[in-house]
């Protein structure tokens, strides 16, 4: 669209004589060498000139050119969408051959799972040891199921371990579909190359490494991630009860994952807050009133202007009414935790609850060193400098703050120390365990990395903001365990909604997580080794 509104203001009286009169007659239909594409654009040449325009098939042209563009885009997508899925069968091959156990959690799921399969659905059937609910499960047996009944295999295959972790390559495609749409959805299309940027962007963050790897796991993760952005999806496109339909699902296969249908309601509410807001400093510039001033004024200002917003009962009613989906989808969440006695089922003493404040820290880091590209130049540390100069008062108290939040709130769980699998314990053991001090003096990186996030969303309002940082707040800070993949869904939210950056960075972001993949996967794959008192096969992974 954009294309075909810029060519019809174009006026061929500016072009050379000759050229122009010899554009016109081709596009027009008097050239020979406009037969083949008059019969196709004839149909729509009458309404796409416009007055003053001297050569009438111009318009037509431009309207054919924009669909080519749309048709190519259609292609790329396409193309991207077949190689990653042709280099994940490969991949899902290598780990078939490897892994014909499970290895780590797949121990609790694969076996409850094959149980499902069997029709053993009741209680006693549980492993105590599974702290998620059976969404995994019981989605992995209908689709898994209706393959012994078409094809006639048995049911030693259908229940599988290769065939239940395939169920996961299955959710990486709608992951891959899903991440287009939403990509066309958030970002505006406002120039030709917003196609490319948009599909290596979907592709980059496709194979994002953490979320990549586990594709080929018999984890949640996959099917958590496709189900949490089918609902981010239906709720901008403002379908809220469907998206509350697939909050529940994606509660189904990981309980935290009811704070991200709750930042679907709060998107909502924070579009009604920015038009309230934007109608709300209007008014004061034209009554001309002072402006709040001294340090932290605009916070002042919004918290003023919430609850001047919150005490109105016609705005209460219309937010009720738009969000009441997922209010009752909150309503059925706090039943589930009165009725099960906290949020996690099964092993609950390796998953308490605490205030583990330095997760945000760690979770601004692990954006930083993936999302660099784009959060770290000269340019963006220059800036930073020069704001903490500008604004010191503030940064000396977010400093100090920061600095008794690590003290005071630094947590190691017993997996953490113990499990040398994970890469965590080696990022544990050989920077935050070497020195005391080492925690402290990452503060700084800690803060620059949190405003170069906030920075990057600057795009956004200060209402989508406020209920994005609360959400990332409540989805990490409870967490004693630091793990990777904990930070997954978040980052991918958080990477949906910048604005898209140049085709560079893009492809700087992409080679670098194909060359963490590549490591990751031959280090998992060709780098074994055993514990002193035990035969299995250990690996490295996320």
């Amino acid at each position: 669209e954009t294309v075909t509104g810029s060519l019809r203001k174009l006026r061929v009286r500016a072009l050379p004589a000759s050229f122009a009169f010899r554009l016109c007659s081709v596009l027009s239909g008097q050239s020979r060498l406009a037969r083949p594409f008059r019969a196709r654009v004839s149909s729509s040449s009458s309404q796409a000139r416009e007055p003053g325009t001297d050569c009438p098939g111009l318009g037509s042209w431009a309207v054919a050119m924009g669909a080519g563009m749309a048709q190519l885009e259609g292609y790329y997508f396409s193309a991207a969408l077949s190689c990653t899925f042709l280099v994940s069968c490969l991949l899902f091959s290598a780990f078939s051959r490897a892994l014909r156990e499970p290895y780590m959690d797949e121990i609790f799921h694969l076996p409850q799972a094959q149980r499902y399969c069997e029709g053993h659905f009741s209680l006693s059937q549980w492993d105590p040891m599974i702290t998620t609910l059976p969404g995994l499960y019981l989605l992995s047996v209908g689709v898994v199921k209706p393959a012994s009944w078409i094809f006639g295999w048995s049911e030693h295959v259908v229940c599988s371990i290769g065939m239940l972790r395939f169920v996961n390559l299955l959710f990486s495609v709608g992951n891959f579909y899903l991440l287009y749409l939403l990509f066309r959805k958030v970002q505006p299309r406002q120039k030709a190359a917003s196609s490319v940027q948009r599909i290596l962007s979907t592709l980059t963050l496709a194979v994002f490494p953490t979320l990549y790897f586990f594709n080929f796991l018999y984890y949640t993760e996959a099917g958590s991630m496709f189900f949490t952005l089918f609902a981010y999806l239906m709720c901008l496109y403002g379908n809220h009860k469907t998206s509350a339909l697939l909050g529940f699902c994606g509660f189904m296969f990981r309980q935290t994952n009811i704070i991200w249908a709750v930042f679907c309601a709060g998107n909502v509410i924070a579009q009604k807050l920015t038009e309230a807001w934007k109608t709300e400093l209007q008014k004061k510039k034209e009554e001309r009133l002072p402006p709040i001033k001294g340090p932290f004024s605009e916070f002042r200002k919004i918290f003023q202007f919430l609850l001047v917003y919150s005490m109105s009962f016609k705005n209460l009613s219309m937010l009720f009414l738009l969000t009441w989906p997922y209010i009752l989808l909150m309503f059925l969440f706090c039943v589930f935790v009165v009725v099960n006695g906290g949020i996690v089922i099964g092993d609950r003493s390796s998953h308490e609850a605490c205030l583990h404040f330095p997760q945000l820290f760690y979770f601004f880091s692990f954006t930083l060193f993936f999302s660099f590209p784009h959060l770290l130049s000269p340019s963006k540390i220059r800036a930073f400098l020069g704001l903490v100069w500008k604004r010191r008062i503030q940064f000396f108290v977010i400093t100090l703050v920061s600095l008794f939040l690590v003290w005071k709130f630094t947590y190691a769980h017993k997996y953490l120390l113990a499990d040398n699998r994970h890469y965590t314990f080696y990022v544990w053991k050989r920077v935050f365990q070497r020195y005391e001090i080492v925690k402290y003096l990452l503060v700084p990186i800690y803060i620059f990395a949190g405003w170069s996030i906030a920075d990057s969303l600057k795009s956004k309002s200060i209402f989508w903001n406020l209920m994005f940082f609360i959400c990332l707040f409540t989805v990490t800070v409870p967490q004693k365990l630091l793990e990777f993949r904990y930070f997954i869904l978040p980052y991918i939210i958080y990477r949906l909604n910048i604005p898209l950056p140049p085709i560079s960075r893009l492809v700087c972001e992409l080679g670098c997580y194909a060359v963490v993949n590549f490591l990751t996967f031959y280090v998992f794959l060709n780098k074994t080794f055993q514990w002193p008192n035990s035969q299995d096969i250990q690996r490295f992974m996320w």
